[in-house]
């Protein structure tokens, strides 16, 4: 597979099949990440994995903590502006509606919306799931050059035929996470992502649309 294919056959996958991920597989996925690119060669990364027992363990530290209501340390870096303006707005509500029109989950629903975003906590199913952590000391480019890596590690993932999902909603119980991982204080989880097989539900045929080159790109000089 080359790099144009698995750009575009990658999906946010919302349903996994319980098939196991061995651990030489996702050694492998994390040798071809770390050759990503970032500035100055910092590497501004690492990554707790999870699978089995310890994948368990943090799926019930967040049921737990939502459960009893704590504060989680969302708001420290939410993962949107509010308010959100335009065309941003309008991009994720029509991503949103299209998602739950698969899932069959009318906007009147409530119950059966928040129901599907908190499988966020069960990884969709996932028998993986990867944290992705930061310093907080470093800056924007840091993180920017952390989302490189993110994408080479789903990237490699798709060559080998698996699925994944990158989730922020983990954000809501970072705090939660750092403490059950041993973070030190500066540093912390920037977002989650799931790692398995895709199931054939239709959520995982979903291609959400992109905006034309000619929307976002100004060529100039040719």
């Amino acid at each position: 597979m080359d790099v144009t294919t698995a750009l575009q056959q990658r999906v946010s996958t919302r349903r996994f099949r319980p098939d196991p991920v061995d651990e030489q597989t996702v050694r492998e996925l994390l040798e071809v990440a770390r050759w990503s690119p970032s500035g100055g060669n910092l590497q501004p990364w690492r990554v707790v994995v999870v699978a089995g027992e310890e994948r368990q363990a943090v799926v019930d530290l967040a049921r737990q903590t939502q459960a009893e209501g704590r504060d989680g340390g969302g708001e420290e870096f939410p993962v949107y502006p509010s308010p959100l303006h335009e065309p941003y707005r309008t991009r994720r509500f029509a991503m949103g509606e299209q998602m739950y029109a698969v899932l069959g989950i009318p906007r009147e629903d409530k119950p059966g919306r928040l129901a599907h975003v908190a499988r966020n906590f069960e990884f969709f199913g996932a028998p993986v799931g990867v944290f992705f952590v930061v310093d907080r000391r470093l800056g924007h480019g840091q993180w920017a050059h952390l989302g490189m890596f993110m994408q080479s590690l789903a990237l490699a993932a798709t060559e080998r035929g698996l699925a994944t999902c990158f989730q922020e909603f983990w954000g809501v119980v970072r705090a939660p996470l750092a403490e059950h991982f041993g973070l030190d204080e500066h540093h912390t989880v920037y977002c989650g992502m799931a790692l398995g097989h895709a199931d054939e539900h239709e959520v995982n045929r979903l291609r959400t649309e992109r905006a034309p080159v000619e929307e976002f790109a100004e060529l100039r000089g040719f």
